[in-house]
């Protein structure tokens, strides 16, 4: 009778362990955005929008003539 009780507890606190370290070792993925890379352009648009300007022309590779 004294074992049957011994290994209870036991098996409570394993399973309370168990749960304790499931939730301690939960973790979260946040994607951060990164420029582009330095030897790579951006795209009109996307430098439209760090610059706030209404018209990505400015910025399209055909368009850098006519200014």
């Amino acid at each position: 009778m004294q074992t049957s009780k011994i290994t209870r507890i036991a098996v409570i606190v394993l399973v309370l362990l168990f749960l304790v370290l499931s939730v301690i070792s939960c973790s979260t993925h946040t994607h951060t955005h990164t420029p582009a890379p330095s030897g790579k352009k951006i795209p009109p648009g996307q430098a439209k929008k760090m610059n706030g300007d209404k018209s990505a022309k400015a910025y399209a590779p055909g368009q850098q003539k006519k200014r």
